[in-house]
């Protein structure tokens, strides 16, 4: 985890640089400093140094990771890496909602509303598929 801090922080550098540099050019150019482009960048550097704090938060916690250590070796990562479920169509039709919404951009907004519901139900039936029935915990 701590060269992801490190490169997160890097990037955070980087773009405060370029929203300096961005804020500079765009008051050369009209005379004013563009608002949208330096918000958007000054956002990036808030999400950069974000996550790299809870990255790093979470690195006090836990212990020192095989990817931390000089003497890690890559099969000291291997194992399972999470569950999965082979048999959900959940996933399928929140990818077809999302396909549908997408869509939506070059159809029309109406398109949006009927991939919005979809949406709702695929993400719930996802999230709660093993809290009911034959695979319930």
């Amino acid at each position: 985890m701590r060269s992801n801090i490190v490169i997160l922080l890097v990037m955070a550098a980087y773009f405060t640089l370029a929203d300096i540099a961005y804020g500079i050019w765009t008051h050369l150019e009209n005379g004013v400093v563009e608002p949208i482009g330096t918000a958007a960048i000054g956002l990036l550097v808030v999400l950069s140094v974000f996550i790299a704090f809870y990255l790093y938060s979470g690195m006090r916690r836990t212990a020192t990771l095989p990817e931390d250590r000089l003497d890690g070796n890559i099969e000291d990562e291997a194992g399972e890496v999470g569950f999965f479920a082979p048999w959900s169509w959940w996933p399928l039709m929140l990818g077809a909602s999302g396909a549908i919404a997408f869509a939506s951009l070059a159809v029309g907004w109406w398109l949006f509303f009927i991939a919005l519901p979809i949406g709702a139900v695929a993400v719930v039936g996802f999230v709660f598929e093993h809290d009911r029935f034959a695979h319930a915990h």
